[in-house]
């Protein structure tokens, strides 16, 4: 096995550049992005976030309109969840998430008319707290993936030690090509939620990361940040290099600042915060308009679909709907996935709803969804080489495999971030993260999480 010089003894979280060389695909990044039409039908789930669940605001039978808030909870960790459509509503129904977990939804038969709620009006705000409020009740999470609370990202213990804005339009998995349209299409937008975000955190930089291969994007941001005079002059754009995966929100830290974020640490605690390009976005339109997030702009793609475009769509619109927009399928899919190849999660089939932080839809034929048979790890250390947190992934494998939850604690399984370098870079095609996501599972389950 090749030795892990930046590893266990002392230096865990030392990040290196590696990753894996995935190839790029970005196949629409070129396609300007459309507007569905409004379905029949939407199913908007009540667990779009990290954190609590919403409970439902409105019952079957009941009228909504655009934006009208139809969930809701009143935990901190939690964010509002609002009609994306305006219609009646059907029935409040029970969900099987893709993750096996149940939630409820609530599923509205759309009149196709999109009116908007009729209290909706541009926010008023004065202060720090009226800001905060009015995140919350965006319904903003990330829209990169995780779906953390915006509001809370916002609200860190303490403003003092926090000197940087990071907006993180990396978008480095495969196909994914949501983020630089929403570059090309709403830059000022954009520039607009970074300045407010940075006035509110009081921030001394905002850097803007792209990764080398979107010039277009690179160039539209700069042209913005160079005429910045009036904020001081804050907004940078970091031109990083295309490698998987630099939109990971620690490797983009270590790559745009130097600091490291210790294991059980958050961002916060170097000074920093990071949101997502089309997050910033939303909040400025929501600030402008009142209109909370209600939409998602998708990259629909791959092998077996006839049509690969960028999409807008309304959330809760039906996974085999958004695919029958771009011309439905080529072939039968092998493989069905929210979000990328690399992190994305599978789904069995097209009956599922889009939901806030989906930020594409792939399908793939059966030539590319094949898996091949794992063989033995022949030790040859690429998986270690390849991973930016400097783990050791065969020795996570192995404690997972064997139940032994000192080791998973030993070769500190939760800082592993799932980006699925290891198993990409393996010759014996070992189910690598496969196994330590089971590994953190275990770990969990055995009361002995680390601190």
């Amino acid at each position: 096995m090749a030795s892990n010089s930046n590893g266990l003894l002392g230096k865990l979280g030392i990040l290196r550049s590696p990753g894996a060389p995935v190839p790029h695909r970005k196949h629409t990044s070129e396609s300007e992005t459309v507007d569905m039409p409004v379905p029949a039908e939407v199913s908007i789930c009540m667990q779009q976030h990290i954190g609590a669940p919403c409970i439902p605001t409105v019952k079957a039978g009941q009228e909504v309109f655009v934006g009208q808030v139809i969930g809701d909870s009143d935990q901190y960790i939690s964010a509002p969840i609002h009609s994306s459509v305006s219609g009646k509503v059907k029935k409040i129904d029970t969900l099987i998430m893709p993750n096996g977990a149940k939630a409820q939804t609530v599923i509205i038969e759309t009149d196709g008319k999109q009116t908007p709620d009729p209290s909706i009006k541009p926010p008023v705000v004065n202060s720090h707290e009226d800001l905060i409020k009015a995140v919350r009740a965006s319904g903003l999470v990330g829209l990169g993936g995780a779906g953390f609370p915006t509001h809370v990202k916002l609200s860190p213990k303490s403003r003092d030690g926090i000197d940087t804005l990071i907006i993180n339009a990396a978008e480095c998995e495969p196909y994914i090509t949501a983020d630089v349209r929403e570059i090309i299409e709403n830059s000022w937008d954009i520039m607009s939620g970074v300045y407010t975000v940075s006035e509110l955190l009081g921030v001394k930089q905002a850097l803007i990361a792209i990764e080398d291969n979107k010039p277009e994007a690179i160039k539209i941001m700069e042209d913005i940040a160079s005429k910045d005079d009036a904020h001081g002059n804050i907004v940078k754009v970091k031109v990083l290099p295309s490698r998987y995966p630099q939109g990971a929100e620690k490797v983009l830290i270590d790559q745009c600042t130097g600091r490291q974020v210790p294991p059980g640490k958050l961002p916060a605690d170097v000074g920093v915060v990071v949101m997502n390009v089309a997050s910033v976005a939303t909040l400025s339109r929501f600030l402008k308009t009142g209109m909370p997030l209600v939409s998602k702009r998708l990259t629909v793609d791959g092998s077996a679909i006839k049509e690969p475009k960028n999409v807008r769509v309304p959330i809760g619109a039906m996974v085999k709907d958004v695919i029958e927009f771009c011309g439905g399928y080529k072939e039968t899919p092998a493989k069905l996935l929210y979000g990328g190849p690399m992190m994305g999660t599978a789904l069995a089939n097209d009956e599922m709803p889009v939901m806030k932080q989906n930020n594409a839809i792939l399908a793939f034929n059966r030539e590319e969804a094949q898996s091949l048979e794992p063989g033995p790890c022949i030790r040859c250390g690429r998986c270690v080489n390849a991973c930016p947190m400097s783990l050791m992934p065969t020795k996570l494998e192995q404690a997972s495999i064997h139940n032994k939850v000192e080791d998973l604690k030993k070769y500190n399984v939760n800082v592993c971030m799932e980006c699925g370098c290891c198993s990409y870079v393996c010759p014996a095609n070992r189910r690598l993260v496969q196994s330590i996501r089971v590994g953190k599972v275990i770990l969990r389950n055995s009361g002995k999480q680390v601190k």
